[in-house]
């Protein structure tokens, strides 16, 4: 029998039950959709922490303080003061991997503008930090080289002080109040939101001023927190960071066996870990939602097992006209697949809309993915064609004789 016309008899089978033949693709529509949904969700959801790992910075490396044992107590990161601002220059001199760098020192401060005030990060830096961070101005300017050599009281706010500060009052050229010490606001950084991971900072709640100035006037510390330090590419960021490790044993005279006072954490690290995280769950979401398909798959084999009882009496007669056994083997097994690929038809497009429909009301990044979409099309083909043989193996297998007397 011809291809074509083993599809018009299957359309046919298939219409005569129509109610029947839509519940039996219900299964299908489910499983394909969920799984289009929920793979997208898991990619949404790697994407989504990439784009906030990235917000860091350009392939970040943080260099910071360590830790110290004091009278058999560690002091936890940051307890140091052996980190220092030739650490910074030493690090761009003698790491050829490393792009820029910029030296970082903090505290906490209540800032003051007119009636209202804001308890945030003050973080001294220099003006590398926007290109290590990849983080541009929404309004004004960076501080210059010559604001930190002369320690001028100029600084640059982020979002959320803006908000909390100035409300809908223009800040640039403003003057607000660090610790009583008066400080002009020359810039405001671009909104960067949350950091990396469900419990990150606001990025936007900061104030950056210029690290000499934070040193002299602020802190009295002469010692940094951290060198935030961008490599040249992604790979050469596990370089820079075996090039920086060597360079700070050998500055800070560290010998072999001795704690360091100090750490290097290579963003590209977090990056992966998240990925590898997200393919896990992705694929946990993935496996879930086939169960659907194949719950699907059994109801295909079901009804197609009720067909074949139903259609005995047909079955002999098509064998007795000279049908063949592959014949009829095919005319069931092409029913299933139909089944299957109109339910995956259809699934596709269900799972495409809820994708949509959990962006637009959860406000979840779901990425759709054309490859996701491809798998979930050929794997309800290979349901149909996996729980069809069965009902088609035993329709071709049948007595034409027994067939014929069947009622």
């Amino acid at each position: 029998m011809e291809l074509i016309a083993i599809l018009k008899i299957a359309m046919r089978a298939l219409a005569r039950n129509k109610m029947r033949s839509a519940l039996t693709m219900l299964g299908i529509i489910i499983g394909v959709g969920a799984v289009i949904a929920m793979v997208g969700l898991g990619q949404g959801a790697n994407e989504q922490v990439q784009q906030q790992i990235a917000a860091m910075g350009s392939n970040v490396l943080f260099v910071g303080a360590g830790t110290i044992t004091r009278g058999g107590m560690s002091m936890g990161w940051g307890a140091t003061k052996t980190l220092v601002y030739e650490d910074r220059q030493a690090i761009l001199r003698e790491c050829p991997a490393v792009a820029t760098a910029a030296a970082t020192s903090g505290t906490q401060a209540q800032i003051v503008f007119g009636n209202d005030n804001w308890f945030t990060r003050v973080t001294g830096t220099e003006p590398e930090y926007v290109e290590v961070r990849a983080w541009g101005l929404a309004e004004g300017d960076f501080f210059t080289r010559g604001d930190m050599d002369t320690a001028t009281n100029v600084a640059v706010i982020g979002e959320t002080v803006r908000k909390n500060l100035f409300g809908a009052t223009d800040p640039i050229g403003q003057t607000i109040r660090v610790k009583n010490l008066p400080f002009k606001v020359v810039g405001l950084l671009i909104p960067k939101g949350q950091s990396a991971g469900g419990m990150g900072q606001d990025q936007d709640d900061t104030v950056l001023v210029p690290i000499t100035t934070l040193q002299k006037k602020i802190t009295g510390q002469e010692w940094l927190g951290n060198i935030m330090v961008s490599a040249i590419s992604r790979e050469a960021s596990y370089a820079a960071q075996q090039q920086i490790t060597a360079l700070l044993h050998d500055r800070h005279r560290i010998r072999q066996g001795q704690s360091d006072d100090f750490f290097v954490r290579n963003q590209a690290d977090i990056a992966e870990m998240a990925d590898q995280t997200s393919q896990v769950m992705t694929l946990l979401l993935a496996s879930i939602a086939s169960v659907s398909l194949v719950v699907g798959g059994i109801g295909i084999m079901n009804i197609m097992l009720v067909s074949v009882t139903e259609r005995t009496r047909e079955i002999g007669i098509r064998m007795a006209i000279g049908a063949t056994e592959s014949d009829v083997q095919s005319q069931f097994l092409i029913e299933a697949v139909v089944l299957s690929c109109i339910g995956g038809a259809i699934g596709i497009i269900f799972g495409v809309g809820s994708s949509y429909l959990i962006t637009s009301t959860l406000s979840w990044k779901v990425a759709v993915s054309p490859t996701a979409i491809v798998i979930a099309a050929v794997f309800s083909m290979g349901v149909g064609i996996f729980f069809g043989f069965y009902p088609a193996r035993k329709a071709a297998r049948l007595d034409p004789i027994e067939a014929l007397r069947y009622e």
